[in-house]
């Protein structure tokens, strides 16, 4: 299954689980379960927002995005990331209402087991969800998966509560558990945000990813006919990017040089699915210089 299948089945899921949990709420008249409904609200718009920027980071690159369009998936990890926040104000909004006019809650039994059914079904979909986006690299799948296991982590709590709440009647735990969630949802969103504006800076590959382009090139460097410096790594959604200098002796024909360099790049295309690499070719007894003060002018 595609990347963007998982996605429309996100959301497919986020619909049925807003219905549920929406029951519970309007059985219960719990707050806390209402906050635990305005999540899979937020679920909705963010599988929905992921889907689109999926498609376009699919795009082939064009004359005005040579490099392609995988950066687009940083924008809709980072656009769940602030419905995450606006969804943890309007949890702490309504928890704050009830803190200070309790009200009972009913049909417990009920509203509990529709939570826990929604939980089930988005459990079971953000474990398929981030095991894809390990595979695909995909921040966007990742994002809503992450997400999606808050919820289910959220639903949890909530319960928990709620069963405490029915065990002693302290009616002030039920809106209390209402704002503990919406801490555990700004925490996330913070953590999207965060990633999604790495993202976009250029970061540097994963460590992992770095050990297994150093081990590669280690594999053809010589100490006498071919060295590598000057190395850089960078991260665009799906895709990643190495660029080099690949240092060998002068008398070395133009042709020997290049054949060197393509087994080089192919070598390191090969054992890191993604990557794309850009190697500068130079004399042994030539240095590049990036620090000089005047080219940072």
């Amino acid at each position: 299954m595609q990347v963007s299948a998982y996605l429309k089945l996100s959301i497919a899921v986020a619909l049925a689980t807003i219905a549920l949990k929406t029951g519970a709420w309007w059985l219960t008249d719990s707050v806390s379960l209402l906050s635990d409904a305005m999540e899979s609200v937020v679920n909705l718009a963010g599988a929905m927002f992921a889907l689109a920027m999926v498609t376009i980071a699919a795009r082939p690159p064009d004359e005005d995005h040579p490099l392609g369009h995988h950066k687009a998936e940083y924008f809709s990890s980072g656009f769940e990331g602030v419905l995450i926040f606006a969804a943890a104000l309007a949890i702490v909004w309504a928890a704050v209402q009830r803190l200070w006019a309790p009200q009972p809650i009913g049909s417990l039994g009920l509203g509990l087991a529709l939570s826990v059914l929604s939980s089930a079904m988005n459990g079971a979909l953000a474990w398929s969800m981030l095991k894809k986006a390990r595979e695909h690299r995909s921040i966007a799948l990742e994002a809503d998966a992450r997400h999606l296991f808050t919820d289910v982590w959220t639903s949890a709590g909530v319960v928990l509560g709620l069963l405490a709440v029915a065990a002693t009647g302290w009616l002030w735990l039920d809106p209390v558990l209402a704002i503990a969630v919406a801490g555990n949802v700004a925490r996330e969103g913070f953590s999207l945000v965060r990633r999604s504006a790495d993202g976009l800076m250029d970061r540097a590959v994963e460590p992992e990813v770095q050990t297994q382009i150093d081990a590669v090139l280690a594999g053809f460097a010589h100490p006498r006919t071919l060295r590598f410096d000057h190395l850089t790594t960078r991260r665009a959604g799906q895709r990643r990017f190495v660029n080099l200098h690949m240092h060998m002796p002068p008398g070395w024909t133009l042709q020997r040089a290049a054949a060197v360099r393509c087994s080089v790049e192919q070598a390191l295309m090969s054992e890191v699915p993604g990557l794309r690499a850009t190697i500068q070719l130079l004399p042994m007894d030539v240095e590049a210089h990036f620090d000089d003060p005047k080219d940072l002018i």
